[in-house]
């Protein structure tokens, strides 16, 4: 039960960890495509208003042109017009440098015919990846635009107030048709290399957009596996745990009903002698056999006393948890031994202790259940007919687990029915215990991760062996 605990433990933080890089990976996903569309948006925007930026320049130098060669003063109205497009549009670029209000860049903005749904995106742009290198780019040929634009606004003034005084004569003409021709020569380059830099700027950015959306879909597609497969493990362990549970629920029912027809059983069966003895001894008038009958009373009741405390020792080991504590093993061998003083076969018996423990950290309980059990068989099934009897109890440490013998000269166990001895009920023709003894003493051991083994021979005594881990799981 600990250990699954445990597993529960860590496998929650894991999947909540997942839950969280799937959310994280989402929410990544959400924030990167809206600020691609964005910055795609604003792109968009940037290259709508570098057309009208060329068309106010191209039409502003085809009615400088017009101007120049006919005075016409709409000509001139027309230039100055259109020539506050660029114009606007530098005025907004000097304040998104020098960090004006956005309702400042707006207004040079809109002199530029820049939509007003665009304005917003324009300076967003501006304002987070000024920095970016093909942004930065496209600024610089702004920035050239403009000084180009500045050159053509004053070589206009100069023809404009020339033409207010006198005429030009046909060299002047075309000295300034050409400054004008090569000015808007370098507003057409300006123009293509800023588009250029925003057409690259977009394909990189589309594809820092794929390479985004793939990382994150893998990085949510391997979380999502993961998770997958942690709760496919989970119901794969829930169901192998669902399948020993039905295993040792039949195990269960199946000890259970053995139980139940053996106690019912072996609890009468000394109640009906007892009442046969009571009926018999009435009607003795010998007083030794009375006596007679008096030893066979107790011995019921002392079989059906030791029965009762099986039945005891067999709930608790079902029942009770687990626990790994300090004991003295030298001191537990001596209550054993204690309280077997009574018993008449004990007496001849003499008691050889082997000890090399003195303390243990193991589970007390069920180390007095085993200890108790093997002592009180091997005093049940002394061998009457010798007169050296004995029963050696040795432990010692070896590799990590405590080794624990406890054995005996006694009447020994048939080489035939040395595996079953261990089973619930089993019983011989020889059998003076409940059957249940060895069965509990087996659990027990099992319960403190051991195994329990035996080596006899008939006429010649028993040796069983317990091996426990010195460190068991609590």
């Amino acid at each position: 039960m600990a250990k699954r605990g445990i597993t529960e433990k860590l496998k929650l933080p894991k999947v909540y960890f997942l839950f969280f890089v799937v959310f994280f990976s989402c929410a990544s996903l959400i924030f990167v495509n809206y600020g691609t569309i964005r910055i795609l948006s604003a792109n968009r925007a940037y290259a709508n208003g570098e057309s009208h930026y060329s068309k106010g320049q191209k039409d502003a130098v085809r009615y400088l042109t017009t101007f120049l060669y006919t005075k016409d003063n709409e000509q001139w109205t027309s230039f100055l017009k259109e020539i506050s497009v660029p114009k606007g549009d530098g005025l907004a670029r000097v304040a998104l440098i020098e960090n004006q209000s956005d309702e400042v860049v707006k207004k040079g903005l809109r002199a530029g015919r820049n939509k007003e749904e665009d304005l917003d995106d324009i300076i967003w742009l501006y304002r987070n990846f000024n920095k970016v290198s093909f942004f930065t780019k496209a600024m610089k040929e702004w920035e050239a635009g403009d000084s180009s634009i500045d050159e053509l606004i004053r070589i206009g003034n100069e023809i404009h107030q020339k033409l207010s005084v006198s005429d030009l004569d046909a060299e002047e003409k075309q000295a300034y048709l050409l400054q004008i021709g090569a000015i808007s020569e370098t507003l057409t380059e300006n123009g293509r290399n800023f588009s250029n830099a925003l057409t690259e700027g977009s394909g990189k950015i589309k594809q820092y957009l794929v390479f985004a959306n793939i990382f994150f879909i893998l990085v949510i597609i391997s979380a999502v596996s993961l998770y997958f497969s942690v709760m496919l493990k989970k119901l794969l362990e829930s169901a192998k745990e669902i399948e020993l549970k039905n295993k040792n629920l039949v195990l269960a029912n199946r000890e259970l009903d053995s139980f139940v027809y053996s106690a019912s059983h072996d609890l009468r069966s000394p109640i009906t002698s007892l009442k046969g003895l009571i009926e018999i001894a009435k009607e003795e008038k010998d007083p030794n056999q009375v006596r007679h009958y008096f030893g066979l009373m107790n011995q019921s009741l002392t079989m059906q006393d030791q029965f009762i405390n099986d039945i005891i020792d067999y709930s608790r080991n079902k029942r009770k948890e687990r626990v790994r504590e300090i004991v003295n093993f030298d001191k537990i061998v001596n209550d054993i031994l204690l309280q077997h003083n009574y018993l008449s076969e004990a007496k001849a018996i003499q008691i050889k202790k082997n000890v090399e423990i003195d303390e243990m950290h193991t589970d007390g309980l069920r180390l007095k259940i085993i200890l108790n059990n093997l002592v009180s068989n091997a005093i049940k099934y002394s061998d009457k007919d010798k007169n050296d009897k004995f029963i050696e109890i040795a432990a010692h440490h070896e590799d990590g687990f405590f080794k624990i013998e406890v054995k005996d000269n006694g009447i020994g166990i048939k080489k035939d029915i040395q595996s079953k001895i261990f089973e619930m009920f089993f019983g011989t023709d020889h059998n003076l215990g409940s059957g249940l003894g060895l069965y509990i003493t087996k659990q027990a051991v099992e319960n403190l991760k051991g195994t329990i083994t035996v080596a006899s021979e008939v006429k010649q005594g028993s040796t069983f062996t317990v091996i426990i881990p010195k460190y068991h799981e609590t």
